[in-house]
């Protein structure tokens, strides 16, 4: 009975995504017909040429976002999530704990300030604010990481000790490619944050050559506002690399957030 509650649930959630893909594939007559119908009666995949003829720079800067997001941001986070796990400092729970605080920061509270500052840097009107602040405070994806390397077992780092392994050789060779579940789950969740980030491009770009996908979609709407089954092209195109991510990574996922509940 809950499978059968389930399937029926995920029928009516992704009803609406397969009308978008279906729209995506009409003739603007044929879109808003009354009663609707989900299978096209001709098949204009000449809608997704024309969307994307117009989407491809955006594209591009959400592809490069995006990568400098996930790359630097794994980096950086599992360094700290390893030294918050298996390494010992002064004050290493203050410091902790001074970490998990800002993330209950709203970002409206420091956006006026961290645009003067972004503006005394030169930074505004480039790709800048929307990967190095992200990179350089990675609170989350520190947490989940830090929690994954506290459940490795202690042998692992000892046996690499004893073999005169230094604290980054351990680090990079024995006990990353023990989290690589975890990292895919960070990895995901921060290209879908970079992916789907509105916000930002708006606040702090100002050329239109720079603009993201989601900005590029607002833009699209307002170019093609008749159209829609080119405003569907458009957002099938735009959601298509994070759904692909989602069921590529699925699995490694769901064991990345897993393993990094083992120990508190």
């Amino acid at each position: 009975m809950l499978f059968a509650v389930m399937h029926f649930l995920a029928v009516v959630f992704a009803l609406p995504m397969l009308w978008m893909v279906s729209a995506s594939l009409k003739p603007e007559n044929e879109v808003l017909r009354t009663p609707p119908t989900f299978i096209p009666t001709t098949f204009l995949w000449s809608n997704y040429t024309q969307a994307a003829d117009g989407l491809l720079p955006f594209f591009l800067n959400s592809v490069k976002l995006a990568s400098l997001n996930v790359g630097f941001l794994l980096f950086f986070a599992a360094l700290a999530g390893y030294g918050f796990a298996r390494l010992d400092f002064v004050f290493k729970r203050t410091a902790f704990a001074l970490l998990l605080s800002t993330a209950m920061i709203p970002s409206m509270v420091y956006l006026v300030p961290q645009y003067m500052l972004f503006r005394e840097m030169g930074w505004i009107d480039t790709h800048y604010p929307l990967w190095v602040p992200n990179v350089l405070t990675p609170v989350f994806g520190t947490f989940l990481l830090r929690q994954a390397f506290r459940g490795i077992p202690n042998e692992l780092e000892e046996a690499a000790k004893l073999d005169g392994a230094s604290v980054f050789t351990t680090f990079w060779r024995i006990m990353l490619p023990q989290v690589k579940p975890a990292l895919a789950a960070v990895g995901a969740l921060t290209f879908m944050a970079s992916w789907n980030d509105l916000f930002g491009p708006l606040i702090f770009l100002n050329s239109t050559r720079l603009q993201t996908m989601p900005v590029a979609l607002a833009l699209f709407k307002g170019e093609y506002f008749t159209q829609t089954n080119l405003m569907m092209a458009a957002a099938t195109l735009t959601i298509l690399p994070p759904l692909l991510l989602f069921l590529v990574a699925q699995k490694y996922f769901v064991q990345g957030i897993t393993m990094s509940g083992l120990k508190g």
